[in-house]
């Protein structure tokens, strides 16, 4: 079984805003994002805390980038962070991936990343 890169980075987490609309954090939703983790952008969208403005850091990344870091509402994130996918999680790269993972200094997945422990 491959050990997902994921668990040990949290570069993403670190690296982009989050912006998402308020209706993910409705509470009638099964797997809301929770409220008290975002600020008001506009009339429309919501901020995950922490990715406003530099330093970025979402409120709720867990550990440190690199070597243990991880979300800590995985079932509940919103949809910009189920969007990003790690590099060759699928067999493909993923710029976003790279670009997060070079800003905290870490080297770029490639496919064998995912091979078995």
């Amino acid at each position: 079984m491959a050990v997902h890169p994921c668990l040990s980075c949290g570069a993403c987490c670190a690296a982009y805003r989050v912006v998402l609309h308020w209706s993910e954090t409705d509470p009638s939703l099964e797997l809301h994002t929770p409220a008290e983790l975002t600020e008001p952008l506009d009339p429309h969208r919501v901020v995950m805390r922490g990715t406003y403005s530099a330093p970025v850091r979402c409120q709720a990344l867990r550990g440190v980038v690199g070597r243990d870091a991880h979300c800590g509402i995985y079932a509940q994130r919103p949809s910009p962070c189920r969007d990003l996918q790690p590099a060759w999680l699928h067999g493909e790269a993923s710029p976003q991936c790279d670009r997060a993972r070079q800003a905290h200094g870490l080297a770029p997945l490639d496919p064998s990343s995912w091979r078995a422990a």
